[in-house]
């Protein structure tokens, strides 16, 4: 065996949506955001004054609105 081996592959070329992110600043106050480029956005510009980002499973839509 020569180099690395490979551990993932991919799947999938759609986007990955499984799940929302919750940006929770030092004073407790929360964002919520659906992709993960965003709550990196926020926690860059803001990051200082954050404190934690929380990672939340999307729930499944069934059935009727």
């Amino acid at each position: 065996m020569t180099g690395l081996p490979e551990f993932f592959t991919q799947t999938s070329d759609g986007p990955y949506d499984r799940h929302k992110y919750q940006i929770v600043s030092q004073t407790g106050e929360k964002f919520v955001v659906d992709a993960y480029d965003q709550a990196q956005a926020i926690w860059f510009a803001k990051g200082t004054f954050l404190s934690h980002i929380d990672v939340l499973d999307k729930k499944e839509k069934k059935g009727f609105k």
